[in-house]
């Protein structure tokens, strides 16, 4: 494509909205308006022109300095994969390629009665969302670690006990009398009300045992994500989340992923958490949870999310008994195991087998869809 061209073909628009997409993705608040700058910007400096593309990217793209290193390993995985061919105006009839990859030139043109194609191969981001967490090299975990921080955590919601005013519903007699007071006690509008709602507590323990350690990192990246999370619009504040560790101890860190940036918010969870890697004992850590004077409070109504693949260092019938307590308490229990989205698995672990009684969802949680499919479920709990 040339700077004259007024738009680029719709092959090469498809490419770089694409991009645009995986950008957004990885947590880059990319809007309609950036990304059509973003187009327009392309066909300025030529869509062949593969760096004037990268700046254009950057200059339309991203907002701040945090946002260009995520735009440039998305752009160096976009581009690494991904060749176009774009169809030739009728006054243009040159190729534009974006790709470092050569074009087959032995493929029939738009003359012999074939449309071109559009070659685009699954971007590394699409197949490092189902990979297996614990089988990523450091580059491979690099950009994972990028795409869970650009994840968006939402808060169930529920009823609060306060009416606040509302289109419909039913009606509020107090504020109606008190605007026919105002005109005299001439009828006036009818105002209705309705409950309000409020973001609904979530507890989080994630299993830091010997047998999770390839996965706690990206774990506890993802409990930095919902220490974050919001409730929906109109909800009001967001109530907090609360976040524990578990393995031979019960260990709160809630506070130390308060911390926006997530490296230094795992630094902080690691420098408070004793037992790393260590044995565990789910039944024991979660009657302590279930009994202190601290913690016993927190699961009432909440929807408690236990992370664990499952192995139990000791009895399984107190793991059973302390979940069958958690289960009456709580508004809803979401387990999620490692070990549960490969091919194969059968839940015949110890815990597993205590827990499943007393769970309401047992879902995958080895990967980055496996994340965002959790985040749906405590969303809609």
């Amino acid at each position: 494509m040339t700077a004259t061209s007024s738009s680029p073909p719709r092959e090469v628009d498809e490419v770089l909205l694409g991009l645009a997409h995986a950008v957004r993705a990885a947590g880059v608040g990319v809007t309609h308006d950036r990304s059509t700058a973003f187009l327009e910007a392309a066909a300025i400096v030529g869509a062949d022109d593969r760096e004037g593309v990268r700046r254009a990217g950057r200059a339309t793209l991203c907002a701040g300095p945090e946002d260009l290193l995520r735009f440039e390993q998305v752009f160096a995985e976009w581009f690494g994969q991904t060749a176009v061919r774009a169809r030739p105006h009728a006054r243009e009839q040159d190729r534009t390629t974006i790709s470092p990859l050569p074009v087959d030139d032995s493929d029939p043109g738009p003359g012999e009665g074939s449309s071109e194609s559009v070659h685009v191969a699954a971007s590394d981001q699409e197949i490092l969302r189902h990979r297996d967490v614990a089988t990523l090299d450091p580059a491979d975990k690099a950009l994972l670690d990028s795409l869970i921080a650009g994840l968006r955590a939402q808060l169930p919601v529920r009823r609060s006990t306060r009416r606040t005013p509302w289109r419909r519903g039913e009606i509020d007699v107090h504020r109606t009398m008190r605007s026919m007071l105002r005109q005299m006690g001439e009828p006036s509008r009818i105002d209705h009300r309705r409950r309000g709602l409020r973001a609904r507590r979530v507890v989080v323990l994630v299993d830091v045992s010997g047998s999770m350690r390839p996965y706690a990192d990206a774990l506890l990246r993802l409990a930095h994500v919902l220490a974050h999370a919001r409730g929906p619009a109109g909800a009001g504040s967001p109530t907090p989340v609360e976040i524990f560790t578990l393995g031979t101890r019960l260990t709160r860190i809630t506070d130390a992923l308060r911390s926006r940036d997530p490296e230094r918010a795992l630094v902080r969870a690691g420098e408070q958490v004793p037992d790393w890697s260590g044995g565990t004992r789910l039944g024991e850590v979660l009657r302590v949870f279930l009994s202190r004077v601290g913690t016993r409070h927190l699961p009432r109504g909440a929807v408690v999310v236990i992370i664990s693949d499952g192995w139990e260092r000791g009895d399984g019938s107190e793991l059973a008994v302390q979940l069958a307590r958690l289960h009456r308490l709580a508004h809803r229990v979401v387990w999620a195991n490692p070990h549960r989205g490969k091919a194969g698995y059968r839940p015949v672990q110890t815990g597993i087998v205590a827990a499943l009684p007393h769970v309401d969802a047992f879902v995958a949680g080895h990967s980055l869809r496996a994340f965002e499919e959790l985040l749906e479920v405590i969303a809609d709990a």
